[in-house]
């Protein structure tokens, strides 16, 4: 039975509420809490069932028919919210907000939260080495703007591209940034390359919200409160446009899914796309900087190779400094001297790398606090953190003449009144959850320790008031007892009724004596049945507040978290370079690229047979800006170019580097075309995905770029293949504007001429010993092209049958013997099956001189070439 087959109106009352909530969150999963239970019904218990494979009842509805029902304990909800989310479900969580016990109709329910991919901040739903990025994105007339919000950390960055971006700027940001959910209104669906790069790529939740929601006149005071600010401007935002849009739809979707208007962010940060080198998609995968193209695992990448962090804010920092290395010549220093005082100090390192071991993530922990998630062990993690904060400034003030460590010093707040606090409050082995109590510690509130006393029979409570009483009527044999009929009472023995005060009440007169009670002992007498309910209640009033004296705290946290994870990456750093003999590279701004002795960070560290062959590389902005690459398959040629490009990548993000020694010119982009796939869910070959990939490196690259080509030209006919090649080295070589240092590794040995025929190329391979049982990659870069590519000799080493290796043999020789008649046959066979256009590309060559064309004439080539063979 589904809500679409029912009658409403014949709903049980407790149904009617349940499904005017699910009217109103019609697209979550409700999670409607029922005693220890959150329970699920009608459509929702069908698709949970079926999907968490829970065990699907029924319960009574009103109608003839049950409402189908499965449901999950509340303590465990979080498992099964993680799970909903993973299949792309939002969770609306609805719970009892009066007692069931005290109720006398139907308990009041409400959603306090919708739980969506990007606003979680739940420890167990997170993963501790990456940001949780929601996305908001928003077209305008001035451009667009895409806003990224960590809503467990309270970082918040806003970019607004230009009418000059285009949807590839989009699409680099969204792949550095990754984020798990975006928002977006209905403009943003007019940008097909996009939709179509977050639906295939990201595989990300996306929400279409209403344009209301991006509208500043309607959100920004919504903005205002997230942040604590009075107006949009003391963010840095203008009243309207597509930044300030963005910024309005992210945090209105923020506090509609917090149900809060408390912020957890103190800070937005603007558009500082220049500051940081930008790394396309096609360079994060290729470059396997977080993970590796063949299991998507962390483990073989340049990020599995660097991390030794001690904190969990420490791997989501160097993540995110992978991700985006400084494009400034100070702070990369400012690193880099950080990285080598710490090597110098190795004592130092390794006590800040102990302390560091019991720094708690207090990032994520505040974000709790101030949405009152936390529980008391998250309180002890923060106490335990700053209790260790005096300790870890000490150990920085013996580096203080390190300018960047100094400064990380004293941005680390003592927080010594908060560990005070926590210290004196909190129990140092507290219960998971605060709802049964034990957490308040002895002594913190004397009212709870009469309450806790009198839970346990009242004993000081009573005592006193017995103590009271016997100095004030003089009655030396005066006690107090109790029995299940009088409860707490009295008892004078008859020789001391006379001093029997007015103000006591018989109740019970016994041969020897008589009992007696007063209203002082009465109302002990209801403090002592009551007090473990008012204890219960008092201790949560008081957690509730230490829990909210610790939010006021935020920036001061804030601020001390974001040092402590700077400097635990800068540690970091220095532990892998002094492991792997890592050298400081100098930075220099005359556009060099001069490495000695450079090895592949990750590839040395997973060999364990070989040893590592270093190579040098050499490139500038004028003799050698181009080095084409030969030699045969499996000799190193694509390992020698992403070596060069990781060994750039990570100057720049201030660590030092693989080599004896290393001149860095700072570059703004890495781009890389390497490896050979179709983009089958897109409709495109091998071929159309390259040649768009060479089109876009075209069009961006710099002189500051650094630009990695593998293999240009091998997904179509050899001919076309060398003609396209050649053409793409010309441009980038021949047009000044471009100037960019490249590598070029390829197996047309026709390249090898362009050599002699323009300035700024230079030709490399890898040296091969041949002898008498085949060749031997020695895995070194020599001067000089090869025009050799030694084909049969990898075939053999593949292990292909000798038969099959002798009789290549034997057609590879007629077909040298006979290559201007293949040439003329290939080209006719291409007629043949109606690809006449292609033959035209050498021709178009031939009549075309590279260096007479401006930079707009160059693309447009590019494009006529890349549509002659579309």
């Amino acid at each position: 039975m589904t809500l679409k087959d029912i009658d409403k109106n014949k709903l049980s009352p407790m149904m009617q509420q349940y499904l005017e909530t699910k009217e109103q969150y019609a697209d979550c999963i409700v999670f409607y809490r029922l005693g220890d239970f959150y329970e699920m019904f009608f459509d929702d218990a069908l698709k949970v069932s079926r999907d968490l494979e829970l065990t699907l009842t029924g319960r009574d509805c009103g109608l003839s028919e049950r409402a189908p029902m499965c449901g999950v304990p509340y303590h465990s909800a979080e498992l099964y919210i993680k799970r909903l989310l993973e299949f792309g479900y939002r969770v609306a969580i609805c719970e009892q907000m009066t007692d069931p016990a005290l109720s006398k109709g139907l308990v009041e329910r409400e959603v306090i939260r919708i739980v969506t991919p990007g606003t979680v901040i739940e420890n167990e739903m997170l993963d501790d080495a990456s940001n949780n990025y929601l996305c908001s994105i928003c077209k305008a007339e001035d451009g667009t703007a895409l806003c990224f919000a960590d809503l467990s950390t309270g970082e918040a960055s806003v970019y607004r591209m230009g009418l000059q971006h285009t949807p590839d700027d989009i699409i680099s940001l969204l792949a550095r940034y990754s984020p798990t959910e975006i928002i977006f209104d209905e403009h943003f669906l007019d940008m097909k390359e996009v939709t179509q790069f977050v639906r295939i790529r990201l595989k990300c939740v996306s929400t279409l919200r209403d344009a209301s929601c991006f509208n500043p006149e309607m959100q920004s005071e919504c903005v205002c409160r997230q942040f604590s600010v009075k107006s949009l401007s003391e963010l840095g935002l203008e009243p309207t446009g597509a930044q300030t849009s963005a910024v309005c739809g992210m945090f209105e979707y923020i506090e509609l899914t917090q149900k809060s208007p408390v912020g957890r962010f103190t800070s937005l940060h603007l558009d500082d796309s220049n500051a940081y080198m930008i790394l396309d998609y096609n360079a994060l995968r290729n470059l396997e900087l977080t993970k590796t193209i063949r299991t998507n695992e962390k483990k073989g990448s340049l990020l599995g190779i660097l991390d030794t962090t001690h904190t969990a804010m420490g791997k989501r920092m160097l993540k995110n400094w992978i991700e985006r290395p400084l494009r400034s010549p100070a702070r990369i220093m400012a690193r880099l001297d950080a990285v080598e005082c710490l090597m110098k100090h190795r004592l130092q390192a390794i006590q800040l790398s102990d302390c560091l071991d019991r720094v708690y993530d207090i990032e994520r922990l505040m974000t709790r606090i101030v949405y009152k998630k936390a529980m008391p062990r998250d309180l002890r993690a923060l106490c335990t953190t700053a209790q260790e904060l005096p300790r870890l400034k000490e150990i920085l003030s013996e580096l203080s003449d390190c300018p960047l460590i100094h400064r990380l010093n004293h941005h680390i707040s003592d927080l010594q009144s908060i560990a005070d606090l926590i210290d004196r409050a909190i129990m140092e082995d507290p219960p998971a959850v605060i709802k049964d109590g034990g957490v308040i510690r002895e002594g913190f509130d004397p009212t709870l320790d009469e309450l806790r006393d009198a839970m346990n029979g009242g004993g000081s409570l009573i005592e006193q008031i017995c103590e009271r009483e016997r100095e004030r009527t003089g009655i030396k044999n005066l006690k107090i007892s109790s029995n299940k009929v009088f409860g707490y009472y009295i008892e004078v023995t008859r020789s001391y009724l006379n001093k029997v005060p007015a103000d006591y009440i018989r109740k019970q007169t016994l041969v020897n004596a008589e009992r007696f009670i007063t209203e002082e002992l009465k109302q002990a007498e209801n403090t002592v049945l009551n007090a473990k309910d008012k204890a219960l209640q008092l201790e949560q009033d008081l957690y509730t507040q230490v829990r909210d004296y610790l939010a006021g705290a935020l920036v001061q946290v804030q601020e001390t978290a974001s040092a402590i994870a700077e400097l635990d990456v800068l540690n970091c750093f220095a532990q892998v370079a002094t492991e792997n003999n890592y050298c400081k590279p100098d930075i220099v701004l005359d556009g060099t690229l001069e490495i000695h002795d450079g090895r592949h960070p990750v590839v040395e560290q997973m060999m364990q047979e070989e040893v590592f062959v270093p190579n040098d590389v050499y490139l500038d902005t004028q003799g050698t800006r181009l080095a084409i690459i030969t030699g045969p398959n499996m000799s190193g040629k694509s390992t020698y170019m992403r070596q060069t490009a990781l060994i750039v990548l990570m100057a720049q993000m201030g660590c030092f580097v693989p080599a004896t020694s290393a001149k860095i010119s700072v570059a703004d982009r890495i781009f890389t075309r390497v490896g050979a796939s179709d983009d089958l869910s897109a409709g495109e070959s091998t071929f159309m995905v390259e040649m768009k990939e060479v089109a876009e490196i075209l069009r961006y690259a710099t002189k500051d770029s650094l630009v990695i080509l593998d293999e240009v030209g091998r997904g179509t006919s050899t001919f076309d293949g060398i003609s396209i090649a050649r053409a793409v080295a010309e441009y980038i070589c021949g047009n000044k504007n471009l100037g960019c240092k490249t590598m070029f590794a390829t197996h047309y040995h026709e390249l090898i001429a362009l050599e002699s025929e323009m300035q700024g190329i230079k030709n490399f391979s890898i040296a091969v010993r041949k002898g008498k049982d085949g060749i031997r990659f020695l895995r070194k870069i020599v001067s000089g092209g090869t025009d050799d590519s030694y084909g049969i000799d990898v075939a053999k080493l593949a292990g292909l049958p000798t038969a099959v290796l002798k009789r290549a043999r034997e057609i590879l020789t007629e077909m040298e013997q006979q290559a201007p008649e293949i040439a003329v046959k290939e080209h006719s066979e291409q007629i043949t099956f109606g690809m006449a256009q292609e033959s035209k590309i050498p021709e178009r060559l031939r009549k075309t001189n590279v260096d007479e064309l401006s930079d707009k004439e160059c693309r447009e080539l590019l494009e006529e070439l890349t549509a002659l063979l579309s």
